[in-house]
């Protein structure tokens, strides 16, 4: 059986977090093969299996030193593993004035501009500074309660990186019936990529089911078996060449990493992308300069969700809202069009 170096510091966990930790566990013969998530909760006893294959996949455990960050892999016998969850964040997050552009609020809920470079939800590397604190200052006194707790009930996400309108809910009931209207897409979304290349057909869809990278847990991918279906819906607004062009996606599935993964998979990934861009394109050999090197130097993926309809939960009413161009990709679209400034 596999071996703790010592006791668990705190096996009594009212609340349903996780102790504090580390936990050192020490690999024997008989544990050989067992799948590693399943292993660690069992020798730990503490933690549950599902948070244990979070903070592997969060990078929080390593094996001998060395990250791990497989929660399906076999355990090595004899190797030392070392779990080691990171602090708390607070059960409820401080209130933080950071300045927001609000396309339409009432009493049932917020329609803004997130700006990129915001973080949706607090998050272990990133516990303030988000839309969260933001909304928590803007509109605290307002927030009736999401779930027992004064807090703006988050329907849906973007990125970090990935700027445009969002919609945030400040009730109970305004919350259910959008997050209904996101899972079941009976709304409007489209967004604005700025793709590398221009594609054959102007007007198609890429339809492949994204999961896990098998190989790299931290991406996403168009994967053959284990993943979810997915449909993107895309339109060529405009073109340079064959260097660049502008595409209006539309999603009709909503999963984690969508639309990056998908123009990644039919070989037009987003300028700029950190994660689905690995190597120099072919493409950006047909950009002129000064906007090739700006194409290359930009430091985020080039997507703006630039529309969002909806019915309102409580009126009824059709909303829909747009959001222009951040000035970072419009300055992109400037300099593509021979304007620098």
């Amino acid at each position: 059986m596999s071996q703790r170096t010592d006791p668990p510091p705190n096996t009594t966990d009212p609340a349903g977090s996780t102790p504090e930790g580390p936990f050192p566990v020490i690999a024997t013969a008989e544990d050989a093969g067992l799948r590693l998530d399943r292993f660690l909760a069992g020798a730990i006893g503490a933690v549950s299996r599902s948070r244990v294959k979070a903070l592997i996949e969060g990078g929080h455990v390593t094996r001998d030193g060395a990250p791990v960050d497989n929660p399906s892999e076999a355990v090595r016998p004899g190797a030392r593993y070392l779990v080691a969850p990171p602090p708390a964040a607070p059960a409820v997050p401080e209130a933080q004035a950071i300045p927001l552009t609000i396309l339409f609020e009432d009493r049932h809920l917020i329609v803004l501009d997130k700006p990129a470079g915001l973080v949706v939800h607090p998050a272990p590397g990133n516990q303030d500074g988000t839309l969260v604190n933001a909304l928590l200052a803007h509109a605290g006194e307002e927030l009736t309660g999401i779930g027992g707790e004064r807090r703006p009930g988050i329907v849906h996400r973007l990125d970090k990186d990935t700027s445009g309108v969002m919609v945030v809910a400040k009730t109970e009931r305004a919350h259910q019936i959008l997050s209904e209207a996101f899972a079941s897409r009976d709304l409007e979304r489209s967004y604005l990529a700025l793709a590398w290349g221009v594609p054959a057909v102007p007007r198609g869809e890429v339809e492949a089911s994204v999961g896990r990278h098998p190989m790299d847990r931290k991406r996403m991918a168009v994967v053959t078996r284990g993943g979810k279906t997915a449909l993107t819906r895309y339109q060529t607004e405009r073109a340079w060449g064959t260097g660049c062009s502008l595409l209006r996606c539309r999603l009709a599935t909503g999963r984690t990493h969508q639309i990056r993964v998908h123009l990644s998979h039919i070989g037009h990934p987003l300028v700029g992308d950190p994660v689905y861009l690995r190597r120099l394109p072919a493409a950006a050999r047909a950009v002129p300069q000064p906007a090739r090197d700006a194409l290359l130097a930009f430091p985020r993926q080039a997507l703006h969700a630039e529309t969002l309809g909806f019915q309102h939960p409580v009126t009824g009413e059709t909303l829909r809202f747009s959001a222009p161009l951040p000035p970072d990709m419009a300055a992109l679209i400037t300099l593509l069009d021979g304007n620098p400034e």
